[in-house]
């Protein structure tokens, strides 16, 4: 199987030693978000809603660019500055994946880079055909 490096125009820049994805076989490893308007590459969101709503955007940015998506998604970390924030997270978290077609989660409480409230990496198949 062939390993390759996979980058989205219109996804946040990389701000590490890290690629924003990689493609293994059909499988599609994204690099964790953040609440990182692309645009600016300023950190966006007062309230972990808002910042997830907008780590979930650019997940769905990301996989779009790379020739997947938020359908394809099996399996999601979520990370969380405060687990205080899990209930009003999983009402965020609904509003991207659908019930039925939920991937496999772990939710971690973690302190994360720039002081963000929420972070969120994921693995996706790329669609057949």
């Amino acid at each position: 199987m062939e390993r390759k490096v996979l980058s989205s125009p219109r996804g946040p820049e990389a701000k590490g030693p890290y690629s924003p994805a990689v493609a293994y076989g059909s499988l599609v490893f994204v690099s964790g978000q953040g609440p990182i308007d692309p645009a600016t590459g300023k950190v966006v969101g007062n309230t972990v809603e808002e910042q997830l709503r907008r780590t979930l955007e650019n997940l769905k940015l990301i996989l779009e660019d790379v020739g997947s998506s938020l359908e394809n998604v099996v399996k999601v970390t979520l990370y969380l500055r405060n687990m205080d924030d899990f209930a009003r997270a999983n009402e965020v978290y609904r509003e991207f994946f659908r019930e039925g077609n939920y991937p496999a989660r772990t939710t971690v409480q973690a302190r994360l880079p720039l002081d963000i409230m929420v972070e969120v990496d994921a693995i996706a198949c790329m669609p057949e055909g």
